[in-house]
């Protein structure tokens, strides 16, 4: 799994691959449609998958990890939907990071987590690379 590749767009819903990066934003790939777009850094945000982490008690925990948990108990515990109630989100956050930072690790940024997550694994873009196996 390598979320280096992948990107976070505010304005813009879904995740996207990077194609090239420009000096006023870059180019990103639509995963459904394979179009190319850019996204000038005037008008967007970017979030790299690769360089979010989630607060815990101790430190911090990458994304990757997160994922790989999710995929894991994916059986035993269902992935809510991030439209769920807050409860919900939180129980369900709680039994994949258990020591999770309750005062820096907001609702919303369970739900970003758990929306990326979904979109990804939807698109069988959670797979292990080569050089993990």
């Amino acid at each position: 799994m390598k979320l280096d590749d992948f990107v976070a767009v505010s304005g813009l819903s879904g995740v996207f691959r990077i194609n090239t990066s420009r000096n006023n934003g870059l180019v990103v790939e639509d995963l459904d449609s394979g179009k190319s777009k850019f996204c000038s850094v005037r008008k967007h945000q970017f979030t790299p998958l690769g360089t979010v982490a989630i607060y815990t008690l101790e430190d911090t925990i990458e994304l990757k990890e997160v994922f790989v948990k999710m995929k894991n108990l994916k059986e035993t515990t269902p992935v809510v939907d991030h439209n769920s109630e807050k409860i919900v989100i939180q129980e369900y956050f709680e039994n994949i990071v258990p020591d999770y930072d309750e005062d820096k690790v907001y609702v919303s940024d369970m739900k970003k987590v758990i929306k990326w997550f979904n979109f990804l694994d939807q698109r069988n873009l959670l797979e292990p690379s080569d050089e993990e196996e």
